[in-house]
């Protein structure tokens, strides 16, 4: 076969590709959104359903070397190993913190024999996104905490909360990534930011909710000095999110979350690559 009859079929089989890509994009979402449940089990609100269209949303920051972290040091390194100048391509070498950027707490991060970030059941990584907004209160104060009465707000006005959900706190705080603001720490060290109140968490231990999140450096509010939040929360089987990205795009409810949790072993966290569908 010449070399144009060749080029001529691999277009006519890609430009084929593209269509039934295309067509086919919202239910193949859909399935993801929608997997097989066990007949006991209730999928998650606003999963999709087929043949409509969906909104795909990224809730990761990007990282970077210079990223905030709750410590204060620098967790995220990269050392280039290889270049495209010299070497025809390019690799390098990380090193990180578990607790770097957009992230995971597992629950073995606050227990002492509590599941790894590879052992969380993936069913368990994907659930309705209930986003509870105290952006007016963090905006007045900075040390603001989500409470049963934010949660019960969020119900009066929703209805109850979905089975099996991930709650996340949207405080506006993602305006401050980038300053001094992020991290709000004073002069002796305490820092200043949003996070959970530990009996907005115990309320949720009550239901069936998968996770919490927030769009601050700890699942905590920042001048917590005893990390009660992470202590009540992740070793009860529970895992958390912090640094979560573009909260503000999301609904109150209907959106589902997607977790893209590292699997290392033994791990009480990781860097995590973070979605929504809407």
């Amino acid at each position: 076969m010449c070399d144009h009859c060749v080029i001529e079929s691999v277009k006519r089989q890609m430009l084929s590709r593209r269509s039934v890509l295309g067509g086919s994009l919202a239910a193949a979402a859909a399935s993801v959104a929608a997997p097989a449940f066990a007949q006991d089990a209730t999928p998650p609100a606003g999963a999709a359903q087929a043949g409509r269209a969906l909104t795909i949303a990224d809730m990761t920051h990007e990282l970077y070397p210079e990223f905030p972290t709750y410590f204060g040091e620098q967790q995220f390194f990269m050392e280039q190993k290889f270049s495209f100048a010299e070497d025809k391509f390019n690799l390098f070498e990380l090193r990180v913190n578990e607790h770097t950027g957009t992230h995971v707490d597992a629950p073995l991060h606050f227990s002492e024999d509590g599941q790894s970030v590879a052992e969380i059941p993936v069913e368990k990584l994907m659930a309705p996104l209930v986003v509870v907004d105290i952006k007016a209160k963090a905006s007045e104060n900075p040390d603001a905490q989500v409470t049963p009465d934010d949660l019960q707000a969020w119900i009066d006005a929703n209805g109850d909360l979905p089975a099996n959900c991930c709650v996340a706190m949207n405080s506006g705080w993602q305006q401050h990534l980038g300053t001094d603001m992020y991290r709000n720490a004073d002069q002796d060290g305490t820092m200043h930011f949003p996070g959970f109140h530990l009996e907005a968490v115990q309320m949720l231990l009550e239901g069936s909710a998968v996770g919490i999140a927030v769009d601050t450096l700890s699942l905590d509010f920042g001048m917590s000095p005893d990390f009660a939040v992470h202590y009540g929360w992740l070793p009860e089987g529970r895992w958390g999110l912090e640094c979560i990205a573009n909260l503000d795009a999301m609904p109150a409810t209907g959106a589902t979350l997607i977790v893209g949790a590292p699997k290392h072993r033994g791990g009480t966290g990781g860097p995590a690559r973070v979605f929504a569908l809407t």
